[in-house]
């Protein structure tokens, strides 16, 4: 029997994808427990744009209207290098009028998640980190530490998280989406392997006087791969690719108490920087900094599990894979994986269904990021192809902000083929 301590399904990570996986299996009748070694959710967040497969999930839960009355379209994607515009592509409404492209930063995501999930009885449990987990054929052996925060040290106070207490239970399956740091992939002896190149940004979220006209814009240089994105309420997000290896490794974690401003090996950005890089990589940009909000540097690693789990442990999301930021795959996959695995353990566990369904969804996960990771196939120009484009076909395939048949739907018009 479940109970609060030995739920039907453990989740571990409260981002976006283990909300969501929560969501779905609470729906279904699963029992369900979320835990989170963070204290709450972040404050500034890289992924903020969903895909309209991943709207469409929302809608059974009575999200959708929701999250489209918060967030901002975006009805083109505009290809520039740093002198002009040199394409467009149109990103109509699906024909159920759901859109193609929104903007809503994923800390607003996963208020509303959280909300869904408090209606139907789910709260997360803060500061529960799984320490120890084994996976058996037909159960999964865990160890969450509740951590407490305690004043330390002599001369000079300063806080630090400590074990509280322990707990060791069994649960039928446990859902790793604890993002790329994840303990559940460690705990699995799961390696995750590098993909491909990594990528150090500086991004500034500001308020600006711009006429953004809805439009995603995506700039190639020589060397870089820039990012504007626009959001609610007048703001954008610039994203600007540095020199390889500009940003130590470090500067990735995802700091959800603050904002990570440089580092020893690369000091922090000023407005004055924004200025400066504005101008030399899009001088067509004319619009006014009205308010500097934050900024960032941090570091995004191509990186793909090389399996997402076995036995009742199983990935979804960042836990899996890594990508670059500009088409926010990683995080809109995640989403889908979710809707995928729950779908898959609620069907074993009160329907009787086979496990061997979860093969399934490793091979399909596996498969999918091979492409979208060129590691199996990719964009290739066809004859009708425009030169530039053409060059660029490779840093296109994660700067499209779709997967699967869409992203081959966007692509066509350019003369790019998704193989």
């Amino acid at each position: 029997m479940a109970t609060p301590q030995n739920p039907e399904v453990l989740i571990v990570g409260a981002g976006p994808v283990g909300l969501f996986a929560g969501l779905a299996l609470a729906e279904r009748g699963v029992h369900v427990r979320i835990v989170d070694k963070m204290s709450r959710t972040g404050i500034h967040s890289y992924a903020l744009a969903l895909h309209g497969r991943t709207l469409r999930l929302l809608k059974p839960y009575g999200l959708l209207d929701r999250v489209l009355a918060q967030a901002y379209p975006v009805h083109t994607i505009g290809l520039f290098d740093q002198q002009d515009r040199r394409c467009e592509i149109d990103l109509p409404d699906e024909a159920d009028g759901i859109p193609a492209l929104v903007v809503l930063p994923q800390d607003a995501l996963e208020r509303e998640l959280a909300g869904a999930l408090a209606a139907r009885g789910v709260h997360v449990q803060w500061n529960q980190a799984v320490s120890q987990l084994a996976s058996h054929e037909d159960h999964a052996a865990v160890t969450v530490d509740h951590l407490v925060q305690e004043s330390v040290g002599y001369a000079v106070a300063h806080a630090e998280w400590m074990v509280a207490k322990s707990s060791q239970f069994q649960v039928p399956f446990v859902i790793g989406a604890d993002g790329h740091r994840s303990v559940v992939r460690r705990e699995l002896d799961i390696e995750f392997i590098e993909a491909g190149e990594a990528q150090s940004y500086t991004v500034f979220e500001f308020e600006t006087n711009a006429h953004l006209a809805h439009q995603l814009r995506l700039i190639f240089g020589e060397q870089t791969t820039d990012v504007l994105w626009p959001l609610p309420g007048g703001a954008c997000r610039w994203s600007f690719e540095l020199p390889a290896d500009a940003a130590p490794a470090a500067a990735r974690r995802r700091d959800r108490l603050g904002v990570l401003l440089g580092s020893a090996q690369y000091p922090a950005m000023t407005e004055a920087d924004l200025y400066r890089l504005m101008t030399e990589r899009a001088p067509w940009f004319h619009g006014r900094v009205t308010r500097l909000n934050w900024q960032i540097v941090v570091r995004f690693e191509r990186r793909l599990a090389q399996a997402f789990g076995k036995q009742r442990v199983w990935l979804a999301g960042d836990a899996g894979h890594m990508t670059g930021p500009a088409g926010s795959q990683s995080m809109n996959v995640g989403l889908r994986e979710a809707a995928d695995l729950t779908e898959i353990i609620a069907g074993i566990l009160h329907q009787g269904q086979p496990a061997g369904r979860l093969e399934t969804y490793n091979q399909q996960r596996l498969a999918e990021w091979h492409q979208l990771l060129r590691r199996n196939g990719g964009l290739q120009a066809d004859s009708h192809a425009d030169p530039w484009l053409a060059q660029r076909s490779g840093k296109l395939l994660s700067c499209l902000p779709a997967t699967g048949d869409q992203l081959a739907r966007l692509a066509q018009p350019l003369g790019l083929q998704l193989t």
